[in-house]
């Protein structure tokens, strides 16, 4: 991976750590190592980074090699030689990374389609786009790499259909909007994103289903797809999704993390040109908490 500094200043595993997915400690870690060079050179953490800085960062080999096909249920909604559709369920990581090296998508589809793109390496085939481990519902599959390259061309130009189901706190004052605030890590907790004026642009559009009086029933649709974007959007306006342990309130509906559901997705099939549109409903635990909301309202 190969990242070029555009802001001078910062520690190297500051830099390093809000460029990628690493915390602090990790990228610490990988400094140590000696797999993060610095314009071709080993560097210390306390470096400081400075503009037109090449930073090359290794993902060892062998810890590539460790991820396995795994006969993990998979709920496939669609497939053919170029792509799939996939359900998956609240819990499960999309791909493998530290501390979850076995039991993610990945590892599932692994076992169960064997022809996956290359593009994203050995660690994440076929993967296009992802959703939060707690986040339940669709997700496109490439099985090759120019369905790959199609796919998420389509993503790029704002072209694919993604609508979720949220059920957030509190009432809001609209029955329609869009939130329009760039998100990026927050300088705050490393583990969250924020909107900050540093962020990249993101935007959601909601559409409001149903009203409980303390929670509220939306259909969200991204526009872009930046970490954590429609819990960060809501919480940012002040209606955190239920659930939500990172950006919501202590006092929230019991389920296992946050009620978000990627119901509908829509992409254009890179070989037929056919517009496709998957929807699958939420799971049984978020149908449940509705169904006590719509009973005590």
């Amino acid at each position: 991976m190969e990242l070029i500094i555009k802001d001078s200043g910062n520690r190297l595993d500051k830099a390093l750590a809000d460029l990628t997915t690493l915390s602090r400690s990790q990228a610490n870690e990988e400094i140590k190592k000696g797999t993060v060079l610095v314009n071709g050179k080993a560097a210390k953490a306390k470096y400081a980074v400075k503009v037109g800085d090449v930073i090359t960062y290794e993902i060892p080999e062998d810890e590539i090699l460790d991820y396995e096909a795994e006969d993990i249920p998979l709920d496939i909604i669609y497939e053919d030689e170029d792509v799939a559709v996939i359900n998956k369920p609240q819990g499960m990581v999309v791909h493998p990374a530290a501390g979850h090296t076995s039991g993610t998508l990945v590892n599932a589809l692994m076992y169960h389609i064997k022809d996956l793109s290359t593009i994203n390496g050995v660690v994440r085939p076929g993967i296009v786009h992802r959703i939060d481990k707690d986040t339940s519902g669709l997700l496109m599959i490439a099985k090759n790499d120019i369905s790959h390259k199609a796919l998420a061309e389509e993503l790029k130009d704002k072209k694919s259909l993604r609508k979720y189901l949220a059920i957030v706190h509190g009432n809001l004052p609209n029955d329609r909007g869009m939130i329009e605030a760039p998100i990026g890590r927050s300088e705050k907790d490393r583990k969250k994103q924020a909107v900050t004026a540093k962020g990249k642009e993101a935007v959601t559009r909601f559409q409001v289903l149903e009203r409980f009086g303390n929670y509220t029933l939306v259909e969200l649709t991204l526009e872009t797809g930046r970490t954590h974007q429609i819990r960060v959007h809501m919480a940012y306006i002040g209606h955190p999704v239920a659930g939500d342990p990172l950006y919501g309130p202590r006092k929230t509906l019991k389920g296992q993390g946050q009620f978000l559901h990627a119901r509908t997705l829509g992409f254009t099939h890179p070989r037929t040109g056919e517009v496709m549109t998957f929807t699958a409903e939420a799971p049984a635990i978020f149908q449940e908490r509705l169904e006590e909301l719509r009973q005590h309202n």
